[in-house]
């Protein structure tokens, strides 16, 4: 996977629907949800989204690294 492809799922993570278990959600409907009516639901998906959010940045960092070696 290059650096775009990863971009890409970084962007989609944070601006458009995810899906988790077969159905989509948006981390910014999931804030409003947990923080504003306290679904705990809600909860759950943010912080699933959050370490995949890790995930990806850490690929992207790792990358970094590399390709700095590199130069």
């Amino acid at each position: 996977m290059d650096y775009l492809d990863k971009y890409d799922d970084l962007v989609k993570l944070i601006t458009e629907a995810v899906e988790i278990d077969g159905k989509k959600f948006s981390l910014k409907d999931d804030f409003e949800k947990f923080f504003i009516r306290g679904n705990k639901t809600a909860g759950t998906r943010i912080r699933k989204m959050m370490q995949e959010l890790k995930k990806i940045s850490q690929e992207i960092r790792s990358d970094v690294q590399d390709y700095k070696g590199k130069i």
